[in-house]
């Protein structure tokens, strides 16, 4: 272990060499599946919470047996072992300095039995493909955490997840069936088997004997049962689930029950079995303003009396947070907050007949309430996505907006709602008291369970001091409420102290009895909910060092990580902003050792696998785009003369794009090895990341782009230069998208233009994602005034046929006031209407892009699907290719591991046709299953054909 100053943190940026002897055996448990680089230790090292704990090795198993094996080996060695899966714990649950489990790569099957009345699941399943896989059996996870993109069903179990909606009827407790456990001893056991409870006694005699022992201690205390009935009363994962052993007999359901929310201190749950329930499609939303936090507590008895599903609660500062919300309400914008309080509120069903009921007599419910405004209740989807946004967006905005080098806290409590109102009060007290400014409360009124964010700086021991102080009077408040420490983010380190204060140390001793019970040599999550160091919540807690612009807003929660293409093979957005902190910190302490490793090995691992597709701003809560940080990076890495090359080739482009078509046609005609040959050399010799890879499914080459000048055309045509660098998938079905769209727009007597000068132009995309400044520059220049001019000044739309081309034409053209338009959303919405009706096919499997994603295409795309074939098929696991212009070709691997997914999605369906929006794409596609992916247009063009031409 490196030395620590007294809070735990490291005294110097040393990393610490992991035990030979842990990897030879950890190697022996799980061949070909540990890394000890500096760069996977220390980027697995963070996660969601403000602890930061270096592990000396990451392990990726495959299945439980190699789990149970990785557990004896940890108990032989002496070191502690955690499971991680989303790592969006919030309450330190998922690091430590031993053996870290990556149980998310090779644990995401999920399985619907019984027409999705019950759903089997691994860990590594997101809450979000959980719920698309069961969304067409009308069913849906009871447990709605608001992180349901990034957290895994690992965590939801391990933290008791509830949410919003489901209070405590429908969360994990309630709603899980069984499990398939492996034990610390290394024992594996289906809970859900008939005989499972004689197994647990005939495999684990002590633990079967121990439960049955704890149960009646627990049944014989009246004290003991009091204090059951009244935590579990309310929303509490704190510590152990006590009430197990009063609402079950046989040890075997028992511990099924005890682990839920156990945090990975007692098992490692290989699969969950869940029973489901019906999810509602239909709902009507308000917001409702209360002239004070009274107001709005004191209505609470009556909104949920109405039936309202959701009651969520937001103060005075967090009105004023989400005033500055771009889609904040008319009604929000204008209010003079004082002292206002707002209660957003949702009636949700299956029917739109009993939804309107609920409305109905809601109404005078609401017209008796003290609102500053009047209450309307709305099922028009923007204004609902608006207000939700409102809500869902304070830690966004928050987390986003604070001091550059501090650190966000999302913490949350319950209390029984009828003390909801002081409680909040006298929060809000300790916040001004410690200095806490612009800090929020929001939450599930319903449920008396409230968060609330506070930003610190744990580099400054007097701003530590503080927030000690403040937890402390916090931990006061709360239990003098009868409340919980924890509502839904678990026990953790954060307030692992404060278990006996909360339970009493009759409970809390019973708590520590089922850790030494289940995990005697104390291996599974040392340090977690149950611990002998009064001061484990503020040991190894973690600084955010100011890096650069295009991440220091980041807070490490993951919800980037599943869209990453490159997750699976080298990193993710977060791990590549983490290790960018931890270069920095490498820097500064003069570690230069450790400095020259990381930045070696960030090169392959971040630079060059880097998509640069912008899928982790759609999920990050803080909109961080880590392309940007990627594109910054490369071009700082080019060389002059790199540069000066790029902006010859910018300047030259029609005859570039020309020669590189020429050349694909030629290596369609050498015998199929030789061209892989070649640039095999070429790749050794040179670079890699430099010199493409050919393989045998890339087309030949295409055709040239030609102006097309016409007299009161509709739209300028700006087609794609990836249409003369790569041909079509089938020349003889199809000519490509260009002249499919073309003849598109000729059937619906629908007049384009295509610009002087369109051989040489381009969207600026191969040189912006390689970091050529100079040669975007030289584009820019050459794009701007010809489509200023085909546009007349910006009275025509700009029509482009590859999604990422129409993504980055209009990043380029971004303030020159110039309307850019996807050719599959021009097609959509205007020339779809005025073709005649299509010779529909039996089915066509869609492949949506990350620009389609983020253009908000993916609409347009499936009505247009829908247009060309009696079924659509969008995979559920579908993802970005990663194809990313040529990085496919540079980086095969990269494109290998972001469609294999998706690719065993694919296997289960044989359409008619395959499709996308986008050249490269399509080939990635291609690629990954076999199948002939063409441009969307093209197959609309084939079905839409008169016949015999």
């Amino acid at each position: 272990m490196s030395p620590t100053d007294p809070h735990g943190r490291p005294a110097n940026h040393h990393l610490p060499p992991t035990d030979r002897a842990l990897l030879d055996r950890l190697e022996q448990a799980v061949p070909g599946a540990v890394a000890a680089r500096a760069t996977d230790r220390l980027s697995f090292a963070h996660d969601a919470s403000h602890y930061l704990l270096v592990p000396q090795a990451v392990v990726t198993p495959r299945d439980p047996e190699q789990v149970a094996a990785l557990l004896r080996a940890s108990a032989v060695q002496g070191v502690g072992l955690t499971f991680r899966s989303g790592g969006t714990s919030l309450s330190g649950q998922a690091s430590n300095d031993g053996v870290l489990v990556d149980t998310r790569r090779h644990f995401r099957g999920i399985e619907v039995l019984d027409a999705g009345a019950r759903v089997r699941v691994q860990p590594g399943a997101t809450v979000r493909a959980v719920n698309t896989r069961l969304a067409a059996y009308g069913r849906k996870l009871g447990p709605d955490p608001a992180s349901e993109t990034a957290c895994t069903i690992g965590g939801v179990v391990a933290n008791n997840s509830s949410g919003m909606a489901c209070g405590t009827e429908l969360n994990t407790y309630r709603t899980l069936e069984s499990a398939v456990l492996v034990l610390p001893s290394g024992t594996v056991i289906d809970t859900g088997a008939p005989d499972a409870d004689d197994r647990l006694r005939s495999l684990e005699p002590a633990i079967h004997a121990g439960l049955t022992r704890l149960r009646d201690r627990v049944r014989g205390n009246p004290d003991s049962l009091a204090t059951i009935k009244r935590l579990y009363a309310i929303k509490n994962t704190m510590g152990y689930g006590l009430n197990s052993f009063v609402d079950h007999t046989r040890p075997m359901d028992i511990l099924t029950r005890l682990v839920i929310g156990s945090e990975g201190t007692l098992a490692f749950v290989a699969e969950a079995t869940f029973h489901t329930v019906p999810t509602h499609a239909h709902a009507a939303t308000g917001l409702l303003l209360f002239p004070d936090l009274t107001a709005a507590t004191a209505a609470l008895p009556q909104l949920v009396e109405a039936g309202f599903a959701t009651i969520e609660l937001l103060d005075a500062t967090s009105l004023r947070v989400a005033q500055r919300d771009p889609q904040a309400t008319a009604e929000l914008r204008d209010l003079e907050v004082h002292g206002h309080t707002a209660l957003l509120v949702e009636h949700q069903h299956r029917t739109p007949e009993a939804l309107a009921e609920l409305i109905a007599q809601s109404r005078s419910v609401l017209s008796d309430l003290p609102l500053v405004s009047s209450a309307t209740l709305s099922s028009e989807a923007e204004r609902r996505a608006a207000l939700w946004h409102i809500r869902k967006g304070l830690y966004t905005a928050v987390a986003g907006a604070r001091p550059s080098g501090t650190t966000a806290l999302l913490e949350d409590i319950a209390v029984p709602v009828d003390r909801l109102l002081p409680t909040c009060t006298d929060l809000t007290e300790l916040f001004t008291r410690h200095g806490y400014d612009g800090s929020v409360i929001f939450g599930h009124a319903k449920d008396g369970n409230i968060h609330f964010l506070l930003n610190e700086d744990f580099d400054r021991p007097e701003l530590l001091d503080r927030y000690l102080a403040f937890t402390e009077d916090m931990v006061d408040l709360v239990l003098g409420q009868d409340g919980t420490l924890k509502a839904e983010h678990g026990t953790g380190r954060i307030m692992a102290p404060y278990l006996r204060r909360q339970y009493g140390a009759e409970l809390h001793d019973v708590m520590r009895e089922i850790k030494r019970l289940i995990d005697p040599e104390g291996v599974l999550n040392r340090g977690v909910l149950i611990t002998d160091d009064e001061t484990v919540h503020i040991r190894h807690l973690k600084s955010t060092p100011t890096v650069e612009e295009e991440v220091d807003r980041c807070v490490e929660c993951g919800y980037c990580e599943p869209v990453c293409p490159s997750q699976d093979l080298t990193t993710s957005p977060r791990r590549r902003i983490v290790l960018r902190r931890e270069i920095a910190r490498a820097r500064a302490a003069g570690d230069s050792e450790l400095l020259t490793r990381l930045e070696e090995e960030y090169q392959y691992d971040a630079v060059d696998t880097c998509a640069v597709d912008g899928m982790c701003r759609t999920a990050c809560p803080v909109l961080i785009d880590t392309g940007d940080l990627t594109r910054r990076l490369r071009a700082e890495q080019r060389r002059p003369v790199e540069q000066k090359l790029g902006a010859s080739a910018a300047r030259h482009w029609d005859g570039t794009t020309r020669a590189a078509s020429h050349a694909l046609t030629a290596a369609r005609r050498m015998p199929a090895a030789l061209p892989g040959a070649i640039t095999a050399v070429g790749r050794a010799l040179l670079d890699a990341d430099a010199v493409p890879a050919y393989s045998r499914e890339l087309p030949r080459g295409g055709s040239p782009r030609r102006p097309r000048p016409t007299r009161a055309p509709a739209a300028v045509y700006f087609p794609a230069c990836i249409s003369t660098l790569f041909g079509p998938a089938d020349p003889e079905e199809s000519p490509g998208v260009h002249d499919a769209f073309l003849a598109l727009c000729a059937r619906a007597d629908i007049s384009v233009r295509v610009p002087d000068s369109i051989a040489s132009l381009c969207c600026g995309t191969p040189w912006k994602s390689k970091g050529l400044t100079d040669g975007y520059a030289v584009m820019r220049d050459k794009v701007v005034p010809v489509l200023r001019q085909a546009t007349e000044e910006g009275a025509l739309p700009v029509v482009v046929d590859a999604a990422s081309c129409t993504e980055g034409l209009a990043r380029m053209l971004a303030e020159e006031g110039l309307d850019i338009v996807d050719a599959v959303a021009f097609v959509d919405r205007t020339v779809l209407p005025r073709l005649p009706a299509a010779r529909r096919i039996p089915s066509i499997v869609v492949h949506p892009t990350c620009s389609s994603t983020q253009l908000g295409l993916n609409p347009a795309l499936l009505r247009v699907a829908g247009a060309v074939a009696e079924a659509v098929v969008q995979p559920e696991d579908w993802s970005c290719c990663a194809f990313a212009g040529d990085r496919g070709l540079l980086h095969p691997e990269l494109t290998a591991s972001a469609t294999s997914s998706e690719a065993r999605a694919v296997s289960h369906h044989q359409a008619a046709a395959y499709a996308s929006v986008n050249r490269t794409c399509e080939l990635g596609m291609t690629r990954a299953t076999g199948h002939p992916y063409r441009h969307l247009l093209e197959v609309l063009e084939a079905v839409t054909r008169p016949p015999g031409t």
